[in-house]
């Protein structure tokens, strides 16, 4: 698979997106470009990711220090934030300095929201090993940790330096992991573009970390992401814009808030978020039954779940969505279908709606 490189241009950044097989040697010229002129780096890696990929993180990154963060959701707290704060200051890494996030969204997010809160904001590189850190998380700026009350409500927009997809280092992930990730392609095929909606549920074989259809399939998920963090950087947009990214994310946030997260992957959690999406735009009279019905068997097809694996409290989750940083002035902003390749923002959706998509899925009094 040749390179392709998508260009990112924010207000506050321009960077590029760099796709394909075997990276090692890009990301270690850009590591020696900082060495040259004197800019102290670090590393902030997975734990899993250090034990699996140590041969690629020795090519890419020789002997620059690396602090190891545990594998899982968990990670994304205040404790681990603190840690990654100690290392770079042990580390000395000053104004001029950058860090390399080498994992999933977890390190991502967390190794990001480091890199903006020290000394006020350094430059990071992200190296994202997860599918669905590269077709979603690994772009765009936004960082944060989450609270016991919800998801990534600390945190901060930080836009990388460049983003480097090496798709060979997805053939160690763990296929519950690769099938998390689909739940975020899937997710931008039915918020804009309906062809590769189509094209995914045309492929004879699923996709795989060894398909051939991989890398453009990335490159089109980040072509998609790019377009709309560039028209809306700041999810300030009225309706509409970046917001549109969180299609199923309001559900799934409240999934994974209310079962403790790591019960459910993020991506398995967004599984269930867009079966529930797709049946609040039914609700609404914007997408057929037929169209729920194909979004919940391509959903399924990657072996994620398409309602709860065991009961949640219903009060519980809608406490939680009430919480959630989508919310303005009182009001929860969802996002649904227009149709399967184009998303819009609704305000007017009943609690009594709400309350009769959860028990849908699993969720009792």
């Amino acid at each position: 698979m040749a390179l392709d490189t998508l260009q990112v241009e924010t207000a506050h950044r321009q960077y590029p997106i760099l796709i394909g097989r075997g990276l090692a040697p890009l990301i270690r010229e850009e590591v020696n470009a900082l060495r040259e002129q004197h800019r102290p780096a670090a590393v902030i890696v997975d734990a899993s990711v250090a034990r699996e990929q140590a041969p690629f993180l020795s090519a890419a990154f020789a002997d620059l220090p690396r602090l190891e963060i545990p594998s899982g959701e968990g990670s994304k707290c205040f404790s681990q934030l603190e840690a990654c704060c100690d290392f770079l200051a042990q580390q000395r890494i000053d104004r001029s300095g950058a860090l390399f996030a080498v994992g999933g969204g977890v390190t991502g997010d967390l190794a990001g929201f480091a890199a903006a809160a020290f000394l006020r904001g350094i430059d990071f590189f992200q190296v994202p090993t997860t599918l669905l850190s590269m077709v979603d998380s690994s772009v765009g700026g936004k960082t944060g940790i989450n609270l016991r009350a919800g998801k990534n409500l600390v945190g901060a927009f930080h836009q990388p330096c460049a983003v480097f997809a090496d798709v060979d280092t997805l053939q160690t992930l763990p296929p519950r992991e690769f099938s998390a990730g689909m739940a975020e392609v899937i997710k931008h095929g039915l918020l804009a573009d309906r062809g590769l909606f189509e094209r995914l549920e045309a492929l004879t074989e699923p996709l795989s970390p060894v398909h051939p259809e991989l890398g453009a399939i990335v490159r089109a998920n980040c072509a998609i992401k790019a377009g709309v963090v560039q028209a809306d950087e700041r999810e300030t947009a009225a309706s509409g814009g970046r917001a549109l990214l969180n299609l199923g994310h309001t559900f799934g946030h409240a999934i994974e808030a209310v079962a403790g997260y790591g019960q459910y992957l993020h991506g398995e959690a967004i599984g269930i978020g867009l079966v529930l999406a797709a049946r609040l735009s039914e609700e609404r009279g914007s997408l057929t039954s037929n169209g729920v019905n194909r979004i919940r068997e391509l959903i399924g097809r990657y072996a994620l779940p398409v309602s709860l694996r065991a009961p949640l409290s219903l009060n519980a989750l809608i406490s939680a969505m009430a919480r959630d940083k989508k919310v303005r002035q009182g009001q929860l902003k969802f996002v649904a279908l227009a149709e399967i390749g184009r998303a819009e923002t609704v305000m007017d959706v009943s609690v009594e709606l709400v309350e009769k998509l959860w028990r849908e899925v699993g969720a009792e009094e």
